[in-house]
């Protein structure tokens, strides 16, 4: 009788082991609740860096192909879907051209510049050695081998020919995935956002979208006249691999300062295993070409995209590369300039809502002074009248 009692006896109010009824430590809880998400959202994307990489990759390609769009919107009065279309069909068909081309040429050229290069660096290490400048007789494959380890954790993945272009397709494909209905994973994203900051989160991301197909207009030119302009000279010079190292120069100009060091290093070393002139030649063209792009073409184009600074620029290059490999070096200038947008957006956000809530102050200061202006005048009119009355 005892236990169907105590069974069916209602609860007697006091708080259970799991019970928090203090607002202070419900607060602190939530609190440090939140730093806990915080810390393990930093260890996933720790952990899961590498896929994250290649979807940002994937997001800059959509971007390369919406702008490609767009630009092509203002010749073509067509739908969307069939401009992507042209514009994926001629970038393959110039990577196919260039290919079918130079590809005999390029190929004999890489195999020559591996050799060279290797010469080279043997080269140098072993007058390192004469003068006592490495720890022991030190030879390339330890230099190579001390190098590649402490690139990163994305080497690995990216270290073989079958890697690179597993993905680099796989980039691709998410890039035109994106670039087909890019509007379709902004709602989505929106939709696990609070209601009230959906609409500054489009705001934010049409900032970062536009700020992010700038740039790659401003690298995509760079490339072009830099790749170009270094394969004309080089041949006019007699360097021997012009044309590679015209596209080495084109590719790695989209690695602001890093790849401006990287291709300037190729070019000299090439020079020299011709002959001496030769490499004050390539060095000379080096010189004229960084020059030409640095204080030409480079604030031109920055006036009209996006301007970074160099400082800020170069930090981001080493902090990434050190912490994500190559793919994190390639891809810290977009990552960067995507910040930078979201942080501008911020702020004048900020400015807005102290603006917004200054004239609202003000307009709800004016509703009051314009309600209560004819009760003091009714009030002080009544002053007077018994005034007045009381004078007479």
């Amino acid at each position: 009788m005892s236990e169907e009692t105590d069974r069916t006896r209602p609860h007697d109010g006091r708080p259970g082991p799991t019970d928090v009824r203090d607002p202070l430590i419900r607060r602190e809880l939530k609190r440090a609740s939140a730093w806990a998400m915080v810390v393990v959202a930093i260890l996933l994307v720790w952990q899961l860096a590498q896929p994250i990489l290649l979807i940002v990759a994937g997001i800059v390609f959509a971007a390369l192909l919406d702008g490609g769009t767009r630009l092509l919107g203002r010749v073509l009065p067509i739908a969307r879907g069939w401009r992507l279309a042209i514009t994926v069909l001629l970038l393959l068909a110039g990577l196919g051209g260039v290919g079918l081309i130079a590809g005999f040429e390029i190929a004999a050229q890489a195999g020559e510049l591996r050799r060279t290069l290797t010469g080279q660096f043997a080269e140098l290490i072993a007058w390192m050695n004469s003068l006592g400048l490495t720890p022991g007789d030190i030879g390339v494959a330890d230099v190579l081998r001390q190098v590649l380890g402490s690139v990163g954790s994305l080497t690995s993945a990216l270290g073989s020919a079958v890697g690179a272009i597993a993905t680099l397709f796989l980039v691709m494909v998410i890039g035109v995935f994106i670039a087909v209905d890019p509007k379709i994973y902004e709602r989505g994203v929106q939709w696990m956002l609070p209601y009230g900051s959906r609409s500054e989160f489009h705001r934010t991301a049409v900032r970062m979208a536009r700020t992010l197909r700038l740039l790659l207009f401003g690298r995509v030119l760079g490339m072009i006249f830099e790749g170009v302009l270094t394969w004309i000279l080089l041949s006019i010079f007699g360097v021997p691999m012009a044309l590679l190292l015209g596209i080495i120069a084109g590719l790695l100009a989209f690695i602001p300062n890093i790849g401006a060091f990287i291709t300037g290093v190729l070019m000299v070393a090439v020079g020299l295993s011709d002959s001496p002139e030769t490499g004050l030649y390539a060095f000379g063209i080096y010189v004229v070409v960084q020059s030409f792009d640095g204080y030409f073409v480079v604030p031109m184009v920055a006036k009209q995209t996006v301007d970074l600074p160099p400082a800020l620029t170069l930090s981001g290059q080493i902090l990434f590369a050190a912490l994500f490999g190559v793919l994190g070096l390639a891809l810290a200038d977009p990552i960067l300039a995507m910040a930078k947008a979201a942080l501008e957006r911020r702020q004048e956000h900020r400015i807005e809502s102290d603006r917004e809530r200054r004239d609202e102050t003000e307009r709800a200061a004016k509703e009051t002074a314009r309600r209560v202006a004819p009760v003091e005048d009714a009030a002080r009119w009544r002053f007077f009248r018994r005034r007045g009355k009381r004078g007479d």
